[in-house]
Parts: structure tokens; sequence; C-alpha cells
């Protein structure tokens, strides 16, 4: 069974290889992620019948290279940046009620557009807290496989859109579109022993404090130590983060098995739409918070980008903007987003509607 899983993730992980490859070869942004996923994406639609009943994505091994990223991302946190931490105030009051206002809108979306029954539109419209989201709503009732499927649709949408439009704003491929770097030159695989395990040591601390997305935020968190400590130095390899990307992607891709039809297409109509609504919000956001900020537009616009952490963070990465920042922001979002939902779910009234 173990062996099989494997020979099959290690075949997934091969093709949205090529994928990534192929997204790279025709300058897309954020290649092999945007590859992978939609490669496995692809594989899980058309051909989920030449894969076991009983086959997912093994979110361990999907773990361990989120460890990747989140060591990264972490390396990026510099004591100029701690002290910077007073100024985006303004920001975090900003992105709170944009928390509230997005989660409005989706439940209007899914409620009234959708036809979901009241649960499933309140937590398929929550703007983060994937899990959380979808244990919270399992417990009041909600349609867990729309509940999920939403949800999913959105981290992708979210990551295909942005550094899409980024690059038609600006006129030319962006980030790693352009053939930008993600790691430092010269970075090879003396310090990666290093890496994983300061890795793994933020990962366990993560998971016992209970941080949110602890598989990146707790990695993080133990490089930023670290680097701003000046203990270690933990360079990484550019062709490790293009691996990190492609099993992300491919997990992500693997969402879609068993899904299709009418509720497969109603969902992806009303996802672009919820996302089209929120990103909009959060344009809003950052043209005011711009001059108050000093803080670039496509930097303020990815820190109110509703995906999911991993996913926002390479989106910063690819397109060099400060991942630290950016993380930040989005931390606060789905810590934000669990304490909004808590409390706006004792106001929802029960329905025994049904999803349509």
């Amino acid at each position: 069974m173990l062996l099989r899983t494997a020979l099959i993730t290690l075949m997934l992980t091969a093709l949205s290889g090529l994928g990534g490859l192929l997204a790279a070869f025709v300058h897309t942004p954020l290649p092999f992620m945007l590859g992978s996923l939609l490669t496995s994406g692809a594989i899980a639609l058309i051909w989920v019948d030449k894969l076991p009943a009983d086959y997912k994505f093994p979110m361990k091994f999907r773990m361990l290279f989120m460890i990747v990223i989140g060591v990264m991302i972490g390396t990026r946190v510099t004591p100029e940046v701690i002290s910077a931490l007073p100024s985006y105030l303004t920001s975090f009051a900003l992105l709170t009620v944009f928390v509230a206002a997005a989660h409005g809108l989706n439940y209007v979306i899914f409620r009234r557009l959708g036809g979901y029954d009241r649960a499933t539109a309140f937590y398929s419209g929550t703007p983060g807290g994937l899990m959380e989201s979808i244990a919270m709503g399992e417990a009041a009732g909600a349609n867990i496989a729309i509940l999920t499927m939403q949800q999913f649709l959105r981290i992708i949408a979210v990551i295909t859109l942005v550094p899409v439009g980024l690059s038609i704003w600006y006129g030319a491929p962006v980030g790693s579109a352009s053939g930008q770097t993600l790691a430092r030159a010269g970075a090879d695989l003396h310090a990666l022993p290093l890496v994983m395990a300061i890795g793994l040591v933020g990962l366990l601390i993560g998971r016992a404090i209970r941080l949110p997305a602890y598989q990146l935020t707790g990695p993080l968190l133990a490089a930023a130590i670290v680097t701003v400590t000046g203990w270690a130095d933990l360079p990484v390899p550019q062709w490790l983060v293009n691996l990190a990307q492609v099993v992300i992607g491919a997990s992500l891709g693997m969402r879609f098995a068993g899904l299709g039809g009418r509720s497969m297409i109603r969902a992806t109509w009303l996802a672009l739409l919820s996302v089209a609504g929120m990103l909009a919000l959060g344009l809003i956001c950052a043209l005011i918070l711009r001059p108050l900020t000093g803080l670039h537009l496509d930097v303020l616009l990815i820190s109110f980008a509703p995906g999911g952490v991993t996913e926002m963070a390479l989106v910063a990465l690819s397109l060099h903007a400060n991942p630290a920042i950016v993380t930040l922001h989005h931390i606060y979002r789905i810590i934000l987003t669990v304490v909004e939902m808590t409390f706006a779910a004792r106001l929802l009234p029960p329905d025994g509607d049904s999803p349509q």
C-alpha cells in the first residue's frame, strides 16, 4: 500500500514537473506552481478512474516542501523588517475591515446566487482559515463536498489570477516569468541538513503552540530567529525552490479528483465571482494604503489577496516582493478570519435548506 502510494505520488510529481517546465518555457507567471497545478488538476479530472479509489496525495510529503519554503521566507526576515512592524498598524487595521467585508460579500454570492444553504454559504465564504472553515462547517451541518471545493477553488483562483493580472498590469512578464531567481546565487547542498533541521524544529514548535498554517509559519519563525541573531546562514538552492513549487501545485491540483458536472461548473463561476469581488476590495485597500505606508501597490495587493499563506508567499517570492511583510499580513488575516467566523456563526440562524 505504502509502496503503491509512493510510486503514484512520484509519477504525479514527475508529470506535474513537466507541466511546470512547459509553463516556464512559455513564460507564464509562477510557472512551476501553476504548471504543476494545471497538470495534476487535469489528471484528477480526466483520468481519475486510472488512480486507485483510495489514493490521496500524501500531505506529509507536501509538508517537507512547505518546510523548505517556510525556511526560505524566514531568511528574508531582517532586523529592518522587525523594526518596521509598527508602520504596518494602518494596513492591519484596514485588513480587519477587509475580512468582515469580504466574508459578507461572499455570503451573499454563495447564498443568493449559488443557492447554498446558510451554513454552506457562510463557511464557503470565509476569506481564509481553510482547515478551520472546513472543520467548523462540518460541525454546523454544511455540505462538506461543496465547502471544500469552494475553498480550494478560492486559493487556486487567487494564485492564478494575481500573477497573471500583475503581468498584464505591467505589460510584461513579472517575477519568475521574467526569469528572476528566487534563491540566492551560488547556494548549494552544504546547508541543506541544517535547513531541514531548523525547519523541522520550527514545525514542531509551531504545532505545539498552534500557530496558524504551522507547517509554514513554524519553520518561518525558526529560520527568522536563526537569521536575525546571526547564528547561521541558511541558503536554499534554486532547484529545491522549484521542486517545492511543483509538489505544492500538484497537491492542490489533485483536490479536483472526483469532481465534475454541474456542481463543478457552478462552483467554478461562483469562485471566480467571489475572488473577483475580494480582489477588488483588496485593490481598493491597497490604493488607500499606498500613500499612507509607502509600500508598493503590488506588495499591498498581494498582502490582501485571499490565497493560502504558502501560495501567496510564493507569489511574493516570485514577484520579488518582501515575503516576510506579505506573510505577516496573511497570518493576521487567518487569525482574524477564525475569530470573526467563530463569533459571527453564533448569529447565523438555523436553516434546513440543502444546497441545490
